[in-house]
């Protein structure tokens, strides 16, 4: 792999051995171990564009960690090319040792990696789709990891679009006798047509005609477990919300939020003469006209 390797590249490579030298396809494979933990610890370098440049201005070594003196540049070979290129070598390669340097020195002491240190796995970050009513109420969803694994991560009820989950010991093996990374699986709520989150509560926008308004109505209300008959009360305004207890987001229905129904007054779609004529001849009382004044508008 050369000093150009693309991101993809770089991921695809890393896939491919990290799949054929899993510790467990190979059981008790000791060089196998070392092998899958060399091409861990060389994708968390390479998979961070920072960390890449700063080994190849020989400003950190294969581990990850800081050079005291930074080797002039040209010494020890072509850096990043001649270092990972090792590493990242066909599976059914056997792993070349470095001329002039002893098995020890090349990370052969079985614990420690080339360098005898031990780092923490790099964390791994995953994405999910849910949809609203999956969030609402919480689900299970399966992701596949890069070595092929699949894990099922528990979607808790009223999780928030973008929110992440941190799955402990899920990510890149750890480097050495390192712990593992994680993995944040950020989750993607998919809109609904109807409902939408405030917090806990949902709220759901439902038309209601001039007559219903003024006179007051029962109205069906789709909710997330199935349609519910509201009663409007006479002389309801556009905007009033009605409030249906715990029947918002949540698994346990003694800790659901809220639903709100928010009215939406609408008018016919087309003329309607005798309505028209109704308004022309109704006298409001003194104040009608002050509704907006009294709402600050104006």
């Amino acid at each position: 792999m050369g000093r150009d390797a693309t991101p993809d590249a770089i991921k695809t490579a890393y896939r491919r051995l990290a799949k054929a030298y899993h510790p467990d396809l190979h059981p008790g494979d000791a060089e196998v171990e070392r092998r899958f933990k060399d091409v861990s610890a060389a994708y968390a370098i390479l998979s961070d564009p920072a960390r890449r440049a700063a080994f190849d201005r020989g400003e950190i070594d294969g581990a990850g960690n800081g050079r005291a003196r930074p080797r002039p540049r040209g010494a020890e070979g072509g850096g990043f090319a001649d270092f990972f290129s090792d590493i990242f070598t066909d599976p059914a390669r056997s792993r070349r040792a470095q001329p002039g340097r002893s098995d020890q020195a090349a990370g052969g002491n079985g614990s420690g990696g080339r360098t005898g240190i031990h780092r923490r796995g790099v964390d791994v970050t995953y994405t999910v789709t849910v949809e609203f009513i999956e969030a609402a109420r919480g689900t299970r969803k399966r992701i596949r990891l890069p070595e092929g694994r699949e894990l099922e991560v528990a979607v808790p009820a009223g999780i928030r679009d973008g929110q992440k989950l941190r799955l402990n010991g899920q990510g890149m093996p750890g480097f050495g006798n390192a712990e593992a990374g994680d993995a944040l699986v950020e989750v993607n709520v998919r809109p609904h047509p109807l409902f939408r989150a405030e917090g806990r509560d949902i709220l759901i926008d439902v038309p209601i005609t001039l007559p219903e308004a003024v006179l007051g109505a029962g109205i069906v209300v789709p909710t997330l477990d199935g349609p519910v008959r509201v009663a409007v009360p006479p002389g309801s305004s556009g905007g009033r919300r009605l409030r249906l207890k715990g029947r918002g987001m949540g698994a346990d229905k003694s800790d659901r939020g809220d639903l709100f129904v928010v009215l939406k007054l609408v008018l016919p779609d087309r003329d309607d003469p005798a309505l028209t004529e109704f308004v022309k001849r109704w006298k409001p009382p003194a104040d009608y006209d002050q509704v907006r004044r009294r709402a600050g508008i104006e």
